[in-house]
Order: C-alpha cells, then structure tokens, then sequence
C-alpha cells in the first residue's frame, strides 16, 4: 500500500524543508521567539541536508538509504508534532501551536505511504 515513488517524497522533502524554515514568518509567530520558531526552521534546515545524503533520486550526495532516511522523518515529525507540549507552548494562539501538529501528522502520513527503496532505474549506461 506504499504508493508514493520516491521521486515525489523527495521534491517533498525540500518543499516541506523550505515551508518549515519559512513557517514562523508565513504564520506570524517568528517575533515570538523561543522553541516554537527554533524548531521548525532547525527541522527543516536538517530535512534538507538529510535529504541531500539519502540514497534516492533528490539525494546528489547519496548514501543514507532510504528506510533510514524515512526514520529520521518519524522521529523528527514526531518531535515536530508533540513539541508545543514537550516545550510548553501548546497554550499559544492556534497559529502558533497547530502548524507544529498538522506539518508533523501529515509528513507522518507521507512516509506511511512512501516506497522504502526507489525504482530501478530504465536508462541503463553502456558499458564499452
């Protein structure tokens, strides 16, 4: 039931990276400061870079493979999704709080859904 190819995971990997860096300004909370804006430009700048060293189509420095790759996305989408409890701002406006919890739930729906390995590739290099 894995249906998302790893090419899709991995244009979302660096779209999701680039909204998380982005998102205490798109959501107006960056003057806030504290956990609730670190976190989720700290996750993204590491999605980024874990996404550049994984074994797939995104990855031009490749050698994470991909299930560790789609580890390291649970267990910072879990952190991102439980951190305005784990660092008390759960109490804040929605705008502060929820962005954590949506983005974290549904990169975990993503990687449910995501192939472990990329597809074979079909061009074939000719070997002389």
């Amino acid at each position: 039931m894995r249906f998302i190819p790893t090419k899709v995971h991995g244009a979302l990997d660096y779209i999701v990276g680039i909204a998380l860096i982005a998102a205490p300004w798109l959501f107006g909370f960056a003057g806030m400061g504290g956990p609730a804006v670190v976190i989720p430009i700290v996750l993204g700048v590491g999605l980024i870079v874990y996404s550049l060293f994984t074994k797939y189509e995104w990855g031009p420095f490749g050698f994470i493979p991909m299930p560790v790759h789609l580890v390291f996305d649970i267990v910072a989408s879990l952190f991102l999704a439980l951190s305005p409890w784990i660092f008390g701002f759960s109490g804040e406006a929605l705008n502060v709080w929820l962005p954590h919890v949506v983005v974290g739930a549904a990169v975990i729906v993503v990687v449910i859904f995501s192939q472990p390995q990329p597809a074979p590739s079909r061009h074939k290099v000719a070997t002389a």
